[in-house]
């Protein structure tokens, strides 16, 4: 490797690593990159990054989207310097929403430019930092589909304030502002008057197709929603409805239960991916006779029969209403209220044999008397029941009502990720904090919830995060009726975007018709907000909503997926829904991203890593996004860390729900087959996941002492072990019995980092107890492996035994082996001992770097191994008050790349550790974690060399001066960016 040039700044080393010579050790933060969208990676995120890191910034575009803006909208209302965004009214690709957004950002601060070119079509955005200039320039428009997902090239360069480069941005950048002018509301409300959209593009491929097989006569079986016009000669053209991909995978599978002799089904569908349109399609495939649709509100049948007679064609006298006053029963399609039907004079009027199809919307509520009245008197051929939610908190078992048959299941981000709701933005913004520095709490008053501080809040909120190009129509979800009552008053007192804000607050007080005709208002555009209770949180289609503003502490994920389903569903003139969540100091913060990534693991370590996730790659399914402010993230991350997540009544709760869908007890491979709780979390909380269900539901487990203790070893030493090795040598034994080493070496040749036979080894000591502590032997008592001779191996008899004559306990150990090598698989990548922003404990990183014994209660700090040539660096970054001085590391993160690491205190350059370490002549393995609130995790970092070292000294506890070395560490692969932003809010220049 060349050496570094003396004296070189970063940005030297960046410009040399990346021109010139790519073996030169530079910090990688202004080097050359090319840009494109990818899995980790993203136009996004390069705009995101600079944007913290600059003190000013140019965009200078052809194209702008509302959503791109979205996307960016966090960072924008964080950023302190000054902005600056030139375009056009190029093509008129450029909606009147798109410059509303524009816009309200000129409103607050930013200076917004029109440019004069006829064909202005620049990509460049360019950035001004304290020592350099970065510009990043290529084919990416300032649209959301440039930003993440579109097929885009950008090459990201930098250079110093007296380069040629910056020079030429400089000029270029004046010259346009040259023959620019600033944006006005007067252009804006221009411009709108004469909009008109630029032609949508062609038909794709697949609709052509669909097309052609259409005019074929032939059943569509593959395509995206879809509805074909057909007309000929005098014929008036007539709508036929093609099932989009969903539908289709959900229609064959019904269509299957049905062969298969199943009355009954149960279809679980998110709110607004089509559910009335799927069960029309299902009936016009099936021509019953005579066909029952049950509703539970009379609002619901008018939109559901316009919906059955565009799919069926058929006459309108065909259809009939069964509510109030309507008494169309005699129809061949019956649309009925559950309250109209379920009356008994209604019932003794009807046969039980009079529908051949009967149809049950949101049917999670058919546990009420009156659904299993109705229920219990028809007898149809086929009865298919529809819900989003079919887990419910009041003992009702939806799945046994359908006998367990689940044909089709699509939930919220299957749906995001199929383009079949409308993408949503969420904004987790920090609720007010009055002037004795406290916030909004459970116990607030509501005279604090609607203070005119609080207030002044919520419209600043909506202002900054809130649709400014487009009309709202918007809900928000108050704490109780006082509230919502007082802040609607105090809200329709001021002005937003230049008009009076106008809300009305609903109740469960309000009448059923006081509710339709304020929804109709909001519909028809005569206000922006209502402000509600929970009387929406389902049951309720305002397709326009496109913003939900959240005014409550979080209660229940179900409740949350509910409320902001409202705004998701997809509607005319609707790009995206905006989710603006005020987030106060709530004990159950951590239910929110629980409920926004569908995480039902019980597990801290998955939902943090979710939201690393999302600040990684920028957005979540279906182009949709999750930002948080900084500190409504703290209190987020305060929240999860303080909630015993696998806490019995959780886990009771899981295993409950489950066993409801399945209609029998789950084994450990279920939870993981449905995405439900992590197995590991169920099997290690009481020792077993036998022991688990016995505390849990009270059925004997009918194992005895040592099977429990056997699977307790197993669960904890082998399924919990984050890696396939024990699981391998177990599965080969009891497949084949004993088996030489060298057959063992072979079952992991396909899975090992290493030589396959240090991988046997490390794992024969764990399984045969060499590896465990004196503790661990005591609590375990045998293991379950043997060595026998001639380098043989072979199942210790009493597990053997208890294998063979015990059913139960085979079917623990094969339902822990499998679920065990499937989880690895699934989360941890091959061919090296740690995968990169995973979580290890110390124990793990023994195990899994092959130390002969469990030495992990001595690794603190720095720790090698002489035998494997191996040393682990554990970090914990912001250390605790309690902390001793002299073990008070200043270690840091400087970069991606970069790490500031101290040695323990009382090490010189001379100590013969040290020596070996910033030698490079060990395997470095760096494991950080934030802060003790972490727990025992670290996550892993990855394998750096030594780069720089320097003796130093430490203040110790008595304040003497002890010798410390402070090393820089270089990593090979970046940090994940997500990961980084975790640990470092704020990028170091």
């Amino acid at each position: 490797m060349p050496p570094e040039p003396g004296g070189s700044s970063d940005l030297e080393l960046d410009v040399n690593y990346g021109y010139l010579a790519r073996g030169v050790r530079a910090p990688r933060k202004a080097h050359p990159q090319v840009i494109f969208n990818s899995d980790g990676a993203s136009m996004l995120r390069a705009l995101r990054e600079e944007l913290k890191r600059s003190s000013s910034f140019t965009f200078s575009v052809a194209f702008v989207s509302a959503r791109a803006i979205a996307l960016l909208k966090q960072e924008l209302a964080e950023f302190e310097g000054k902005g600056r965004i030139i375009t056009s009214d190029y093509l008129g690709f450029n909606s009147p929403a798109a410059f509303g957004e524009l816009l309200n950002l000129a409103h607050r601060g930013f200076d917004i430019r029109l440019h004069d070119q006829s064909a202005f079509h620049p990509k460049g955005y360019v950035f001004e930092h304290a020592d350099h200039m970065t510009a990043i320039v290529g084919s990416s428009n300032l649209t959301a589909g440039a930003l993440v997902s579109n097929l885009e090239w950008n090459l990201r360069v930098s250079s110093t304030h007296e380069s040629d480069l910056t020079d030429q941005f400089g000029a270029l950048i004046a010259r346009q502002l040259e023959d620019s002018v600033p944006l006005t509301r007067e252009w804006v409300d221009r411009y709108a008057e004469q909009y008109m959209a630029p032609p949508s593009r062609p038909s794709s491929p697949v609709e052509r197709q669909l097309r052609r097989r259409f005019d074929a006569g032939i059943a569509p079986s593959i395509g995206e929603s879809l509805v074909l016009h057909q007309s000929g000669g005098a014929t008036p053209e007539v709508e036929r409805i093609v099932p989009n991909a969903m539908q289709q995978e959900a229609l064959l599978a019904i269509e299957s239960m049905r062969r298969d002799g199943k009355q009954r089904a149960v279809v679980i569908s998110a709110t607004g991916t089509g559910k009335t349109i799927l069960s029309a399609l299902d009936v016009r495939s099936v021509a019953p006779k005579r066909m029952l649709f049950v509703v539970h509100r009379e609002q619901i049948l008018d939109r559901a029969i316009q919906e059955f007679q565009r799919v069926l064609g058929a006459p309108s006298e065909d259809f009939g209403k069964l509510s109030g006053g309507s008494k169309e029963s005699d129809r061949r399609y019956v649309f009925a209220t559950i309250q109209t039907l379920s009356r008994p004079d209604t019932l003794a009027g009807i046969a039980p044999d009079a529908f051949d199809y009967i149809l049950v919307d949101e049917v999670h509520r058919a546990g009420a008397s009156s659904y299993a009245k109705v229920l219990e008197h028809f007898k149809p051929a086929f009865l298919l029941g529809m819900t989003a939610t079919p887990e419910r908190s009041d003992g009702f078992n939806v799945f046994e009502l359908f006998d367990f048959n689940v044909p089709y299941e699509i939930r919220l981000n299957k749906a995001l990720e199929s383009n079949m709701l409308a993408p949503f933005h969420y904004y987790g913004v920090t609720d007010v904090e009055f002037d004795d520095g406290t916030t909004i709490d459970e116990l607030s008053s509501v005279s604090r919830l609607a203070s005119t501080l609080r207030v002044d809040h919520i419209v600043d909120a909506i202002t900054t995060y809130g649709h400014a190009g487009v009309p709202v129509r918007g809900l928000m979800f108050c704490s109780r009726k006082e509230e919502a009552h007082a802040l609607s008053a105090a809200l329709n007192e001021q002005v937003i975007y230049g008009h009076r804000l106008r809300t009305v607050a609903l109740t469960g007080d309000d009448s059923i018709e006081r509710r339709e005709h304020v929804v109709q208002q909001l519909e028809a555009g005569l206000l922006d907000y209502i402000l509600t209770v929970d009387i929406f949180n389902e049951g309720v289609d305002i397709p326009s909503v496109n913003q939900v503003v959240m005014l409550r502490q979080t209660q229940s994920a179900i409740v949350f997926v509910q409320q902001l389903g409202r705004g998701l569903r997809k509607a005319p003139g609707k790009d995206y829904l905006v989710v603006i969540d005020f987030i106060g100091n709530y004990s159950n913060n951590f239910l929110i991203p629980v409920a926004l990534f569908g995480d039902d693991s019980l597990n801290r370590e998955s939902v943090r890593q979710h939201l690393i996730s999302a600040e990684e790659v920028g957005v979540i399914a279906g182009l949709s996004s999750v930002r948080f402010d900084r500190i409504a993230q703290e209190r987020v991350l305060r929240s999860l860390a303080m909630t015993q997540l696998d806490s019995m009544q959780r886990l009771k709760q899981a295993v409950e729900t489950l066993q409801n869908r399945l209609g029998r007890l789950p084994s450990l491979h279920d939870f993981l087959r449905f995405e439900s709780a992590d197995p590991v979390v169920l099997a290690t909380h009481s020792g077993n996941y036998p022991a688990l269900l016995e505390r849990l539901t009270k059925t004997h487990t009918g194992l005895r002492p040592s099977e429990l203790r056997a699977l307790t070893f197993l669960s904890i030493e082998a399924l919990a072990a984050k890696r396939v090795d024990e699981l391998l040598i177990l599965r080969t034994l009891l497949n084949e019995g004993e088996v030489p080493k060298e057959r063992l070496a072979e079952a992991l040749a396909p899975d090992s980092y290493t030589s396959p036979g240090s991988h046997v080894e490390s794992a024969l000591r764990v399984l045969s107890l060499e590896f465990a502590t004196e503790m661990e032997q005591k609590k375990y008592l045998a293991g379950v492996v043997e060595r026998g001779g001639e380098d043989k191996v072979r199942l210790a008899s009493s597990f053997a035994d208890s294998y063979r004559d015990s059913p139960a306990f085979r079917r623990a150990v094969d339902d822990l082996i499998l679920t065990g090598i499937e989880l690895v698989q699934a989360h941890y990548q091959r061919g090296a001992p740690f995968t990169p922003g995973r979580q290890y404990s110390r124990k793990d990183a023994v195990r899994l770097l092959h130390w002969p014994k469990n030495s992990s209660s001595t690794v603190y700090g720095q720790r090698i191994d002489a035998t494997t040539r191996t040393c682990l660096i554990f970090v914990t970054l912001q250390k605790s008050s309690e902390v001793e001085a002299s073990t008070a590391y200043e270690d840091k993160l400087l970069d991606t790349l970069t790490m500031r690491w101290y040695t323990q205190s009382r090490k010189t350059l001379a100590s013969r550790d040290v020596a070996q370490i910033v030698g490079n002549e060990l395997d470095l393995h760096v494991f950080v974690k934030k802060s003790d609130v972490d727990g025992a995790q670290h996550y892993y970092l990855g394998s750096p060399r030594v780069d720089k070292t320097e003796q130093s000294t430490m203040v110790g506890k008595s304040g003497a001066q002890l010798p410390v070395v402070r090393t820089r560490l270089r990593f090979e692969k970046p940090i994940d960016a997500g990961l980084f932003d975790y640990f470092e809010p704020t990028l170091s220049e």
